[in-house]
């Protein structure tokens, strides 16, 4: 994950403060110099603003820095004090920005900052100045109950979250199952109210701010009409809908395999606590239960790095070679000096991986508390997508500084992520031989479980969100409303009738947490995109799922044109630098897990498939 303080898409805190002090020394309505904004006015605001940001959110990141690799009551303290801070300035700014809506004559670049200004604050808060700290405590309270969250068994025992998903993931007993996704939901329910008036709230600041209601805010951040936005979402589902429901029919079979039709009718959505996940958004943990045969034993690339003597350095240094290959600058030394890759014996870190830019300029860095293994040798090439994507885009303005649209980022890491293939290892020896195509399968199914498993949902999230700020249902209809569009795009069911009051929404962290959820949707389009028309430029001629782009630096220097862009213009402008295309893709998905779908279909002759 590229972890920052300064981006306005990223969210930042539950906590929304609103400042009522204006600009200084920019003449706009209430600042007691001039009553109309002007193009003039609107030009210094914006030069002024991107300043001030960009001292705030450094010294944000960096006190966010301190806190992830030193966590005491004081660090904590330090770092919420800063990021409050500067979350308090962009709402007041988002404000100001406001006053230039109807200015005629701003050139394009401005006006695009200026709405950049306006619509990048998730949850926006009113400007009555006790419906502000109202909404603060609500938000501050949505993550306190999210995160105090457990459930108590019969017998005394208390299990959290990540006890509760221990059980989703391990067990095969469906009444263990069972408890525990209903033990998780009881957390949310107290939530709903506090969530309905948050919204409330929310939608009362985006009206101030000049949009309709939160949801079109939200959309307003994508290039292109709000309204269009949703019908665009679709589209991309529709390419890669046949492929989730030849995932989904022979998951739904084998799953009735193991528990009986009785429990998994064979001509409907499947129950949600049988998929191996507290949301069913990712099915990788009952692979078990789906997985192709095994025709070649599979290399051990964990074992492999051990063997080799490969440790946390070592490790780095690899994924820095990767695109040292492909024609980018080494790392600065200061990232060497600088990053954690090790879980330190004396103090409590973050050891969650993320990458991080601390100064924009060239301050890169990486937090992970380093294994070695192939996950974490997979995650270091993802975070260093992050790094590279940071440091080539450090010369554009601050608003310009991060990716094209929200999906990028978390893309770009994952593209080359994809390129960790047998071919990649054995051309950098670890590996001897590439094995042959037939033990493909098996890598495609486990990828399909994590990531075709994951759109529909990803997709669901905010088409749910948005319909609530949209105001077509209140809160006696929140939990009719989610399972509908579960239903729809997932093929998935609760596994019993909820109760009145239920509020399953609120027992996923991004609906309390205010964290929109689109872009993971869009990243995960994104990356197979990239990743084709890589391999493309690269002269791959073998399956795409087979390619590494690993050595090419024609390949390389495509990619960093678009990453040099930054934001600086509307997305399809950079996804058409690299890709050729304007529009998102989602065929290159199909093309990537090809083999595994026509396997699927194979598996699938004779079943009723679909919902």
């Amino acid at each position: 994950m590229i972890k920052t303080f300064k981006r306005f898409h990223i969210v930042l805190l539950p906590l929304v403060l609103f400042a009522c002090k204006p600009m200084d020394d920019v003449t706009v309505a209430g600042s007691g110099v001039d009553d109309k904004p002007t193009v003039e006015n609107a030009v210094k605001f914006v030069e002024q603003s991107e300043y001030q940001l960009a001292e705030l959110g450094q010294e944000a990141e960096r006190m966010s820095w301190v806190y992830s690799n030193f966590i005491t009551e004081d660090t904590e303290k330090l770092a919420a004090n800063a990021s409050s801070k500067f979350t308090a300035r962009q709402v007041e700014l988002a404000v100001e920005a406001a006053k230039f809506n109807d200015i005629e004559g701003v050139d394009g670049d401005t006006r695009r900052k200026l709405n950049m200004l306006r619509s990048g604050i998730v949850i926006p808060a009113p400007r009555d100045a006790a419906k502000t700290v109202e909404q603060s405590k609500i938000g501050a309270k949505l993550g306190g109950m999210y995160g105090k969250g457990e459930y108590c068994y019969a017998n005394g025992e208390c299990l959290d979250l990540g006890h509760l998903s221990d059980i989703m993931a391990e067990s095969r007993d469906p009444a263990a199952l069972l408890e525990a996704w209903n033990g998780w939901r009881k957390v949310s329910p107290p939530m709903k109210d506090l969530y309905a008036r948050q919204v409330e709230l929310a939608n009362e600041g985006a009206a101030e701010l000049g949009f309709s209601d939160l949801g079109t805010m939200w959309r307003s951040a994508y290039d292109m009409p709000p309204e269009e936005f949703p019908t665009e979402l679709d589209r991309l589902w529709g390419e890669v809908k046949p492929l989730y429901e030849a995932l989904h029919c022979h998951v739904r079979a084998k799953l009735g395999e193991e528990y009986g039709a009785g429990l998994v009718p064979q001509d409907g959505p499947i129950p949600a606590h049988l998929l191996g996940n507290m949301w069913a958004q990712d099915w990788s943990n009952i692979y078990p239960l789906v997985a192709p045969p095994e025709t070649v034993a599979a290399y051990d690339l964990s074992a492999i790095l051990k063997e080799r003597g490969f440790d946390a350095i070592n490790m780095v240094q690899a994924g820095e070679a990767f695109f040292s290959s492909l024609g980018f600058e080494k790392l600065p030394e200061t990232f060497w000096q600088r990053s954690l890759f090790v879980k330190p014996a004396d103090r409590d870190v973050v050891c969650h991986a993320s990458a991080w830019d601390v100064d924009e300029k060239d301050d890169l860095r990486i937090k992970m508390c380093i294994k070695v293994n192939a996950e974490d040798f997979n995650t270091i090439h993802h975070e260093l997508g992050h790094n590279y994507y940071q440091r080539a885009y450090n010369k554009e303005s601050y608003l310009y500084r991060t990716s094209a649209n929200d999906g990028f980022h978390e893309a770009v890491g994952d593209t080359i992520a994809l390129s960790i293939t047998p071919e990649y290892l054995q051309k950098i020896g670890l590996l001897e031989n590439v094995p042959d195509a037939s033990g493909d399968l098996a890598l495609l199914m486990k990828r399909a479980l994590e990531g075709i498993a994951f759109l529909p949902f990803g997709l669901m999230v905010d088409q749910w969100r948005w319909k609530v700020f949209a105001g077509e249902t209140g809160p006696e209809g929140y939990n009719d409303l989610w399972w509908q569009l579960r239903e729809k795009y997932q093929g998935v069911k609760a596994p019993n009738e909820r109760p009145a009051d239920a509020f399953d929404p609120g027992a996923k962290y991004h609906v309390p947490g205010n964290t929109p959820y689109t872009r993971y949707f869009l990243a995960r389009i994104l990356q197979f995109q990239f990743h084709r028309t890589l391999c493309e430029i690269a002269g791959d001629e073998g399956p795409v799922h087979r390619c590494s782009i690993y050595g090419n630096q024609q390949a390389g220097e495509r990619l960093n044109a678009m990453l040099e862009m930054g934001r600086s213009e509307p997305w399809p402008d950079e996804l058409e630098a690299l890709t050729g295309q304007r529009n998102m893709d989602a065929t290159a998905i199909l093309d990537y897990f090809s083999p595994l779908k026509v396997w699927l279909d194979e598996q699938n002759q004779g079943r009723q498939c679909g919902w």
